[in-house]
This record gives C-alpha cells, structure tokens and sequence, in this order.
C-alpha cells in the first residue's frame, strides 16, 4: 500500500516497505522558477553505493510522466545487473512549456533548444546535485539533450559543470528537419491545435473533432490525455505557444557536427525507430556514415542502433526491445 508524505515542496511516494523496491519523489518547482521533475530511486541495502543519476528528457507536448514506466523498469534492470551497489537515480523532467513545467514563472523566451537545456543546467545547479551521468531524450528531448552535451563541452555552463557519459538520442533526427523528410503529420497536429479555441468544451469533444480531420484515434486520444480542468471547460497542460517556438528550433538546429566529433568521454547512442517516419533514405544513410568514420583519440564515440517493430513512440511500441539496446551499456558506465 502507497504511503504518501506531503509538504509544500516534496511529494513522497513508497511503493511497499520492502527496501529494494522503488521510490518516486515528485517536486513541485513553481516557487522557485526552475523545471519541474519527478525522481525514480533504486536503493540498495549498501550504506555507501556508488550512485548514478539520469535524466529522462520528453518529446514535443509530452512529459516527464510519460517515462515512468520505462524508467522504473530500466533502474530495475541496472540494479540486479551491476557488479557492484549503486544507487540509480532517474529524473524524469518536464521540459519548459510543457507538463508542470509550463506553469513555472521566469523560463523566458526565446523557447528554443538552448535554453530549454540551459533550464536543466539551472535545474542541477540549484538543487546541488552531481551532474547527470546519462542523459536520454526521445524525439525533441534528443535534440535537447544533445545541446546540453554540447553546452557542457563548451563551458557554458560554468566550471562545475561535468559532461555527461552517455547521451541516448531516441528517433530524433540530429539535422536539420523539413516536412518533406516525413509525412508532416507533426506540422498538421500543430497548426490544427493552433486553430482551435483556447477553451476547449470536453475531451470527448476534442477527440471527436481530431478524428473528423483525419488523425488516428490513438494520436487524437493522447493530444486529448493533455488537457485539464478550467472551470466548465478544459485547457491545454502545455504551454501551445511555447511549445510551437520549441518545435520550430528543433527543426531549424543542426547537430551532427556533435556526432561527427564528440568531446573526448562521450558516448552518443542514436536510435532509430525501424517503422518511424522521420527519417528520410539520405539521412539514415548520413547517421551510418558518421558511425562508422573512425574517431580520433582525443574524441568520443557515436553509435547507431535501430529498435525492431516499433514507430516513433518507441517506449511504448517495444519497450522490452529499448531496454535491451541501453541497459547493457548502462552497466559500463564509468562512475566516480
């Protein structure tokens, strides 16, 4: 049975009063202007484990949330797996603009890529944390995490900062995008939520509607899990504008320079969803090229992988299948 401790910051949550089991600690950021997060623990029985810290960063008009289950399931998996006791500690971020994190005052625009990475800098800095160890970004949240990677090598984040050890980019195209490298169906969700009132009369009403221009009832059912409660209507959980500012830099921003040449103790593992739609022939073709390109010594490395029946919602289409591409890395990890 679920114990659950409150207090104007700190929301606790124990699963069962075994001591293996896990934990999960959401707080609540509005007071103090920084990314609202939720954190999965697996604790161990030793009194001075190692400890190894992940972020989990969401897609466009997703949330930390939606990577609860995997997350659990992966600190389960590391834990039983590593040779030694470590404490894996997983963040489950909500990105500026979106989930809680959208009603947090003082993430100013411009909402692109570079300050929503900024936002986890600001995040670690003002909780004291240690530096995440990995970093794993689905769709915009690759994008985002690339950009922290590449800030951290830059300094920009300060002397204190350390760069990560492993960041998973999962099905996010690390150039440049345009429409016509998929089917626009991402382009269509935005200008159409774009068109609709801010106030929208019921969910039902909004799936309804979504469905009559054409969206698949699995898509038109998720864009209607984020809506809320305001009065007799229903807003969005996101903020749409912010949200839309966000999209458009992750179209416009370039990585693969970073993945031509990572910072030395990098390791950047691209996956690709095998039936997604984001990825043209060119591009995959461009993604193997970089893999393959011998680096030199004083770089890091990048790897592609391709996750087998599942589109781009890979932690729901074959999420046994994700794990076993990331958690045996996971176990290498070089922790301090």
């Amino acid at each position: 049975m679920a114990k659950i401790f409150r207090n104007p910051r700190l929301l606790f949550v124990s699963r069962s009063p075994n001591p293996s089991a896990f934990s999960l600690i959401a707080f609540n950021s509005r007071s103090i202007e920084t990314l609202a997060y939720e954190e999965i623990n697996s604790p161990t029985n030793d009194q001075t484990p190692q400890k190894a810290t992940i972020f989990f960063l969401h897609g466009l008009l997703g949330s930390g949330r939606n990577w609860r289950s995997f997350s659990r399931n992966l600190a389960s998996i590391l834990s039983k797996s590593s040779s030694s006791p470590i404490d894996w500690r997983m963040v489950l971020v909500d990105l500026r603009n979106h989930g809680r994190s959208a009603e947090v005052k003082g993430l100013e625009p411009p909402h692109d890529l570079v300050n929503a990475a900024m936002d986890l800098a600001d995040l670690v800095k003002f909780r004291g944390w240690a530096w995440p160890d990995a970093v794993i970004g689905h769709s915009m949240g690759g994008k985002v995490a690339l950009q922290f990677a590449q800030s951290c090598a830059a300094g920009d984040y300060g002397e204190s900062s350390i760069l990560p050890k492993q960041l998973w980019v999962l099905d996010s195209v690390p150039g440049e995008v345009e429409a016509r490298d998929s089917d626009g169906e991402v382009e269509k969700v935005m200008q159409t939520l774009q068109s609709l009132p801010t106030l929208i009369p019921s969910r039902k009403w909004l799936v309804d509607h979504m469905m009559s221009l054409g969206f698949s009832k699995s898509l038109s059912e998720w864009i209607g899990s984020n809506l809320k409660k305001l009065g007799d209507h229903e807003t969005w959980a996101f903020n749409l504008e912010g949200a839309v500012e966000m999209f458009k830099s992750y179209c416009e921003t370039n990585y693969c320079p970073l993945l031509e040449h990572p910072p030395k103790g990098l390791e950047i593992a691209v996956v690709r969803a095998e039936n997604s739609d984001r990825w043209s022939p060119n591009v995959i073709q461009q993604l193997e090229d970089i893999a393959s390109r011998r680096k030199s010594k004083d770089e890091g490395r990048t790897s592609v992988h391709v996750l087998p029946r599942s589109g781009h919602w890979v932690h729901v289409d074959n999420p046994k299948g994700l794990l076993e591409i990331i958690a045996p890395s996971m176990t290498t990890l070089p922790l301090a």
